[in-house]
Order: C-alpha cells, then sequence, then structure tokens
C-alpha cells in the first residue's frame, strides 16, 4: 500500500483484487445471451463503455438493466478493453456515428471506460446526452488504485502517460460518478472526484465488479441515472 495516500485518497488492499476477482467468476452466468442492440427500438440510445479487460459480454447484466428501464442500449464492440490507444476517442466516435446519427448518446462508462466516456464527451459534447462512471478513477492520482502495475504491463504505456488525455475538470456535459466505499480496485476519492469534476456522486454499496456484474446494483444504477437526467431536467422529449 503507497504510504503516501490516507484515507479515502488509499487504494484498497491488494488482497481485495482477489476478492473481486471471486466475486466477478461467482457471477459469470450472468453473461449468458445475445451481445445484440437491448430494449425498445424506440428508446432514448446508451452505450456502455467496458473497464479494464472487461467485454461486452462482461456487462451484460448492466445493459439489460438499462434496457429494462427503456433505454436502447448498445455495447461497444471493440472487443477487450486493454487500455488507452491513441485512436479510442476516434473509434468510439464512430461507435456513436453507427448507434444514432442524430440522437445524444447516454455514455455509461465501467471503471477504465469511464476515463474514455469523459474524453468522448469531452471532443463531442453535441453527441453526449451524458455521462455516467461506474468506479472510474478519473479524479486525483492515477495510482489510486491496486492494478496500475497490471495496466502498465498489459496497455504497455506508463499510468501517468496515456495517449489519450487524462482530465480531471469535468467534461461539459452532464455528469453523474457512481462509487463505493466497498470497492476493492479504486480509492473511494478517485472513483467519487470533487465537486467540480462531476456534477453528482452517489455511493452504492457493491464491489468494483459488482458495477458491471451484478444484477441487483445495474438496476439500482438504472434508477439513479433516470433520477439524475431528471435532476438535470433533461427530458425524453428534447431528445427526439
Amino acid at each position: 500500500m503507497n504510504p503516501r495516500f490516507e484515507g479515502d485518497d488509499r487504494p484498497p488492499p491488494n488482497w481485495r483484487r482477489f476478492y473481486e476477482a471471486g466475486s466477478l467468476f461467482a457471477r459469470f452466468w450472468h453473461g449468458f445471451g445475445h451481445l445484440r442492440p437491448r430494449g425498445p427500438l424506440d428508446g432514448r440510445p446508451a452505450l456502455v463503455i467496458p473497464g479494464f479487460v472487461a467485454t461486452d459480454r462482461t456487462t451484460l447484466a448492466l445493459r439489460k438493466a438499462l434496457a429494462e428501464s427503456g433505454w436502447r442500449v448498445h455495447g461497444w464492440e471493440m472487443g477487450s478493453n486493454r487500455g488507452a490507444r491513441a485512436d479510442t476517442v476516434t473509434r468510439l466516435r464512430k461507435r456513436l456515428d453507427e448507434i444514432s446519427p442524430d440522437r445524444p448518446i447516454l455514455l455509461v462508462g465501467w471503471s477504465l471506460g469511464g476515463l474514455f466516456a469523459r474524453e468522448l464527451a469531452r471532443a463531442v459534447p453535441d453527441r453526449t446526452l451524458a455521462i455516467v462512471t461506474l468506479g472510474s478513477p478519473f479524479s486525483g492520482d492515477p495510482k489510486q488504485n491496486n492494478v496500475w502495475r497490471l495496466y502498465e504491463w498489459v496497455a504497455r504505456h506508463k499510468v501517468d502517460d496515456p495517449p489519450i488525455p487524462r482530465i480531471t475538470d469535468k467534461p461539459p456535459v452532464p455528469h453523474l460518478a457512481l462509487w463505493s466505499r466497498k470497492d476493492g480496485i479504486v480509492a473511494p476519492r478517485s472513483a467519487r472526484g470533487l465537486e467540480h469534476e462531476r456534477d453528482k456522486a452517489v455511493e452504492l454499496r457493491c464491489s468494483h465488479m459488482g458495477f458491471g456484474v451484478s444484477t441487483r446494483i445495474a438496476r439500482q444504477i438504472a434508477r439513479e441515472v433516470d433520477r439524475f437526467l431528471e435532476e438535470q431536467k433533461v427530458a425524453p422529449e428534447s431528445q427526439d
């Protein structure tokens, strides 16, 4: 554990990574089912971006819950998320065009996927309805987690020198940050952010993996998203 971090700035103990891995394995059956878009054909479009080394299969429970809530939900269709690449934002912009060329799209990013969502929204705010980050380390020091060494090994670049920007200021669209004190990967402060870095932060009671694979938490996320958009006065009729 890095001694320079204290309190909520401190990453979880390294042993918590094994608990998180076990949590993912215990729920692997939630990933069964087709990976095509889900939800009503005329539903508001949403894009779910998986976390580090996760895939669209891993986020299936989350996408099912959003679909049940009325969203037309799409996966990112870019395979396993193996870290930031120089063309990541460009490829995601193309994905937005594939999903809907004219309607603003809700961006839901789990963990590293939330960092991608923030930079995508910064690049194309007119195409973005809002951002929802799930346990994403968008704030503070990029080493406020216990997998940064693994990230550097897989992604082949330093965590504090990524090929796309890691800007902590809030993008110019509504941003809801969902975080958990029980997160076994990311420090609470890093996923919660500061007041000027997001519009609202809501604490959930789940593991880091639970954001993407727990059906119960996925349904809670869907409720929090709807509540947040109502608070931000992002009405359905404004998206037609």
